[in-house]
């Protein structure tokens, strides 16, 4: 549709409103997007957003003329590929763009289209039987090899790179390994939020990934916090409990009774005292010696017993003598 100037001018009037209204304004390439699915994703996200699609020129007079009050919206003029339009939101734009891919689906490629990313052949087996595909497979520098009647693909390969234009042969191949590489659905390619342009490399964040992390990150701040000494909700419990179990150690090593310390210092005691009666071999001290021994300390004691009775009868026999003197 051809616009006249007066219409071209109220179009660029009507894009300024739409723009100074948005506090989020991004770019969608709207290129190969089935009417069919545009309007459902329309329909979906129609709380979140508003699409509008004009003609370039225009778009990019709006953009130039708002650029006076929205300092840096002009540069979203050099992200406009394939057919542009504007994503006007007040929804943060991490979250916006989570929703749009989650929203996308696979389908085949078409010769003539842009590989969205790096296009990669897997190594496997194929439903191919040996034939003329051998050399089409080799064309793209896939490496083969014959099992059980069927071509194997030997290794891994990247057959085109993001941006890289899909030829006929290779639609045709990708299409009969049932391989999807295309992604139907709103391509965002960036948006400007206060003064910030973020691409969609910045935007496509792995929500899974970006938990993890943040989990990663709490585990090390917590064992550098342990670590450090560093008193706080999480660690002091854990630390007064490390402090009493060092003390206790130290206690212990230094054979220090008290009343957590006693129970344990005594089977040190004992666990070392029958560590020394473990390697003391009584079986060598011989029978003979023992017995002499045992024989000696009888005699011994025989003898002091006769002196002792002997001293004592003497020590009688005195006394009645002295007695008989003094009666005569």
């Amino acid at each position: 549709m051809v616009l006249g100037h007066d219409a071209k001018r109220a179009e660029v009037e009507k894009l300024k409103k739409l723009i100074k209204d948005s506090p989020i304004v991004g770019i969608v390439n709207m290129q190969n997007l089935p009417m069919a699915q545009l309007q459902r994703m329309r329909k979906k996200l129609r709380s979140d957003l508003t699409l509008y699609m004009s003609k370039k020129r225009l778009i990019r007079l709006a953009l130039e003329d708002v650029n006076k009050s929205r300092k840096g919206i002009d540069k979203l003029d050099a992200y406009m590929k394939g057919m542009p339009a504007l994503m006007l939101t007040k929804e943060n734009p991490f979250r916006l763009y989570a929703i749009i891919q989650k929203n996308k689906s696979k389908a085949a490629a078409k010769a003539g289209q842009e590989a969205p990313s790096d296009i990669v052949v897997s190594a496997g087996p194929t439903p191919f039987a040996p034939g003329p595909i051998i050399s089409e497979l080799g064309s793209f520098g896939l490496k083969t090899k014959v099992t059980d009647g069927k071509i194997e693909i030997i290794e891994e390969r990247v057959v085109a790179k993001e941006g890289d234009v899909i030829s006929p042969e290779l639609a045709s191949l990708l299409m009969r390994l049932g391989i999807e590489p295309m992604e139907v659905g709103l391509d965002l390619i960036s948006v400007y939020e206060d003064g910030a342009i973020y691409e969609k490399s910045v935007l496509a964040v792995d929500e899974k990934e970006y938990f993890n992390n943040f989990i990663q990150a709490e585990t090390w701040a917590f064992n550098l916090a342990m670590e450090a000494g560093v008193l706080n909700s999480k660690t002091t419990e854990l630390l007064v409990q490390k402090a009493f179990r060092d003390s206790k150690a130290v206690a212990i090593e230094g054979n220090i009774i008290n009343d957590v310390t006693a129970g344990e210092i005594l089977a040190k005691a004992e666990r070392e005292m029958k560590s020394v009666e473990s390697k003391v071999d009584f079986s060598k001290v011989p029978e003979d010696k023992k017995s002499d021994s045992d024989g000696s300390d009888e005699n011994k004691a025989t003898e002091e017993i006769k002196e002792d009775s002997s001293s004592e009868d003497k020590k009688e026999n005195t006394e009645v003598s002295e007695e008989s003197k003094k009666e005569e």
